[in-house]
């Protein structure tokens, strides 16, 4: 069971990075309105759609993840049982 274990806590810690990519990219999409500040900050939008397909990409397959392992412990469960 340890290795499930580390497998979901690695899931999960995958899952919250996304989530803060996701964050991070909108916070930086909201500000696409805004004019540059004094440093000249400008957000390039392609540069954030790509943010946004990975973070969508990175949750996925950590969702994917969190669905094997729950699969995996049905299937111990069912031995054991």
């Amino acid at each position: 069971m340890g290795i499930t274990s580390g497998n979901l806590i690695h899931a999960l810690d995958g899952l919250n990075r996304a989530w803060a990519q996701l964050e991070k990219t909108a916070d930086r999409l909201a500000r696409v309105a805004d004019p540059p500040g004094p440093s000249g900050d400008q957000v390039e939008l392609t540069d954030e759609m790509v943010n946004l397909i990975q973070a969508r990409n990175s949750y996925v397959a950590n969702l994917k993840s969190l669905e094997t392992v729950n699969e995996m412990e049905k299937h111990v469960i069912d031995v054991l049982g």
